[in-house]
């Protein structure tokens, strides 16, 4: 399994300061044992004018199987030994370049640090790549990133052609791009193309595919592919991928940040922030978060120590699983575990164990719902659980149009039932708060735009004693 990096830096240092960037001296071969074999890297060109960093992977069939990650088919045991593992790039060659060059994939280079953050002439040429989809597929992946792409299949034998071609491509990739970006191309890219990891796949890979895909993977026309692929096809987690990556996406424009602000903000952010600030507001002390995901509301409101009880519930139990891993629940103090709870639930079924509470949130998930399914949801929330206070936000579809990004007539995530306008949500808000007893509120969430309003809208419904009475008497 090969690989080769080129650059040409003449005109901006030596060449060979790009072992700098790669933070791998060129005049010494170094090797690093992974699993099931040992990865090397070598330069075997290293001018002043053009400098080459190889990356050979030896593959131990008999290692890889040992180690639990070779296992072929059921029905296929031969094939856990003689496969294409040794030869052909694969999400074994990614996993090396991770290891190998971890520093340089985040963009860290102390000696070098302004080269480290400059756009620099790269080649990078895959002898053997396996390519479900051809080499018309290596195009569609590479080149929204600003590659030049030279993808040709390699025939099953040279010596007859009327066999035709493999499904391996020699892929050779040339552009104008920081290090760091090449390196995290090619670190989602590998198994993409081959459409199949050599490891088991859990909730963890959610977190390394939107790490490696910071700043380019939210805007891939493709993004919907690559996520389902890079995850073998788990759907649950290729939503959990896509929605982060959506709100990554939803960054407010330079000029509508503050002067004195270190950065923009995320729209998932602000939005967070500001149910967080309702909820003080409102004095709540017992809040439940219906369908939480992932638990990033939650980990605001664990922030705040006048929060006595929070409830997290989802109807996946694999949601509520990965959101105790990203909080790193086993390792939160124990008066912080204690103030947790996280229930399985079903926004749209009565749960006598979210009776009576302080404060229900539904942050982003009514639009997941079915319409049908709709006045199921309102009874359960405002009729069984009958909390102080209700928030809820949902996408502004107006808005969708000042999303360059997002394609005309899609909605923000592939799992939305719907996205509703303003008049919309108001029609749907101010008729549970008449059919419930609760009075409501509406309150822009993010930048403002004078047309279409604002990205997100909450609606905050409060029990008609009034919000500080109401929340009051429930938690008494």
């Amino acid at each position: 399994m090969f690989l080769t990096l080129s650059t040409d830096l003449a005109q901006l240092a030596p060449a060979t300061d790009f072992g700098f960037l790669l933070h791998k001296n060129p005049a010494r071969p170094q090797s690093l044992e992974i699993t099931g074999g040992t990865a090397q890297v070598f330069y075997p060109e290293a001018t002043n004018e053009r400098c080459t960093a190889a990356v050979l992977l030896e593959i131990d069939p008999i290692a890889l199987v040992r180690s639990g990650r070779g296992k072929a088919p059921e029905g296929f045991t031969l094939g856990q030994y003689v496969n294409d593992r040794p030869y052909a790039a694969s999400s074994l060659l990614a996993v090396a370049l991770g290891k190998l060059f971890r520093t340089a994939m985040h963009g860290r280079c102390d000696a070098r640090p302004s080269l480290a953050a400059s756009q620099l002439p790269l080649e990078i040429h895959v002898p053997a790549l396996p390519c479900s989809g051809g080499a018309e597929l290596a195009e569609r992946m590479f080149t929204p990133l600003g590659w030049t792409v030279d993808a040709r299949p390699v025939p099953l034998d040279p010596e007859i052609p009327a066999w035709g071609d493999s499904r391996y491509v020699d892929l050779r990739l040339t552009g104008v791009l920081r290090l760091a970006d090449a390196l995290n191309h090619l670190y989602v890219m590998l198994p993409v193309l081959d459409d199949a990891k050599h490891y088991w796949v859990g909730s963890d890979e959610v977190d390394k595919l939107v790490r490696a895909g910071e700043g380019w993977l939210g805007a891939h026309p493709e993004k919907d592919l690559i996520s389902h692929r890079y995850l073998a096809h788990r759907r649950y987690l290729a939503d959990s991928a896509l929605e982060r990556l959506a709100e990554a996406d939803g960054l407010t424009e330079p000029e509508d940040v503050p002067d004195d602000a270190e950065g923009p903000v995320s729209l998932a952010v602000e939005r967070r922030t500001t149910v967080a600030a309702v909820l003080r507001e409102l004095g709540a002390r017992r809040i439940v978060d219906l369908g939480c995901g992932e638990g990033a509301l939650v980990g605001e409101l664990l922030k705040d120590p006048m929060i006595g009880e929070i409830y997290a519930t989802d109807v996946s139990a694999r949601a509520l699983i990965a959101a105790k891993r990203r909080m790193h629940y086993d390792d939160l103090p124990d008066r912080q575990r204690e103030r947790l709870r996280f229930l399985q639930s079903s926004v749209t079924y009565a749960d006598h164990r979210l009776a009576g509470l302080d404060a229900a949130v539904l942050m982003e998930v009514v639009e997941h719902v079915d319409p049908p399914r709709l006045p199921a949801l309102a009874k359960a929330v405002f009729q069984a659980a009958r909390p102080g206070a209700v928030v809820v936000t949902t996408p502004n579809s107006e808005y969708n149009v000042r999303f360059e990004s997002l394609p005309a007539r899609n909605f923000r995530h592939p799992d939305h039932r719907f996205e509703w306008t303003r008049a919309e949500f108001e029609a749907w808000a101010t008729g549970v708060a008449r059919d419930y007893g609760y009075t409501v509120e509406f309150r822009p969430v993010g930048p403002s735009d004078a047309v279409v309003g604002s990205p997100t809208q909450l609606a905050l419904f409060v029990l008609p004693a009034g919000r500080a009475e109401a929340v009051g008497e429930v938690a008494r």
